[in-house]
């Protein structure tokens, strides 16, 4: 069954289920009264204080799709504080895509800590710094999903904008866009993760998922290992929301909205790949932006790298 359902949804249209406020999209599930649908649902907010997190999820799940969420980060001293952004199922052995904004002292660069899990096991970290304030401006985040690859891609880069131009869509599996500007369609990958199931590694494919997103305390671990915590002085923190919008295959009663009637030119993001251009960004963040790879950590994996990590 999954695999006839995987291929009736690599063929077939990305149903768009647009979001027009989060009132319609968006369930506020935890924070008691932290988390706020403001502005007739055009605005959400998610604060932190000493006594409790907030977060939020999408009333739907997806199995496969192009999420966006427009997001201002936590402002100031943010150490010690973590805003998440990802999708995940349901379940023990549960899949997850997954990225966490890491709060910093005023003045130092947001870490972007991603992973990805599959039947319930990670251990897929990488690090970048990033190289722009996210605090000051509302940035579009988007998660694009397919069969084929996972790709995290980071939109505002003053010099790849003036150099590199190449489409929103060349983009596979999942990307993560921070952009500056609403229509722009320049984007700078920092992350693949590609399906290699032939070679024994496992991948998120059949299972649906959820939005997830929240701001909580992890002062433990998330600013230089645990050691600058969280200033409470500076409470509460808050991190602001706008403009969700997934267009995806919505996944309803064992069933997907997705057609398998379209032409393949309606949903030929399945099944791309990066362009030159993109490989060339993509070069360019991990040598200058990447602060830690699971993949080179030899202490970490004593008796040999994951699969993923040298397969070719």
């Amino acid at each position: 069954m999954r695999s006839s359902l995987l291929v009736s949804v690599v063929i077939s249209l990305v149903i768009v289920a647009s979001a027009a406020n989060f009132n319609q999209d968006i369930d506020v599930t935890w924070g008691d009264g932290r988390g706020k649908i403001l502005e007739n649902g055009n605005l959400l907010t998610l604060t932190l204080d000493k006594f409790s997190g907030s977060g939020f999820q999408s009333k739907n799940q997806y199995l496969f799709g192009k999420i966006d969420m427009n997001i201002k980060l936590v402002p100031g001293n943010s150490a010690g504080t973590v805003t998440t952004y990802y999708l995940r199922s349901e379940g023990s052995t549960w899949d997850e895509i997954d990225f966490e904004f890491l709060g910093n002292l005023s003045g130092d660069p947001y870490i972007v800590h991603t992973n990805v899990y599959t039947q319930g096991k990670g251990d897929k970290e990488q690090q970048f710094y990033l190289w722009f304030d996210p605090t000051k401006d509302f940035h579009t985040y988007s998660l694009l999903w397919n069969p084929q690859r996972i790709m995290y891609v980071l939109f505002y880069n003053p010099i790849f904008l003036k150099t590199f131009q190449f489409r929103l869509f060349s983009v596979c599996l999942i990307v993560i866009l921070l952009n500056v500007y609403s229509f722009s369609v320049d984007g700078t990958p920092i992350r693949e993760f590609k399906n290699l199931e032939s070679k024994g590694v496992a991948f998120p494919k059949s299972q649906p998922m959820r939005v997830y997103s929240s701001l909580w305390n992890a002062d433990d671990w998330a600013t230089r290992g645990g050691l600058v915590k969280t200033d409470w002085s500076q409470a509460p923190f808050t991190a602001s929301y706008r403009t969700f919008k997934a267009d995806a295959c919505v996944w309803s009663s064992g069933k997907s909205s997705c057609s398998s009637t379209s032409s393949p030119s309606q949903n030929s993001w399945l099944s791309q790949e990066l362009d030159i251009a993109s490989q060339q960004r993509l070069k360019w963040v991990q040598k200058n932006y990447m602060i830690y790879n699971y993949c080179t950590d030899t202490k970490r994996f004593p008796m040999g790298l994951p699969k993923e990590c040298t397969a070719s």
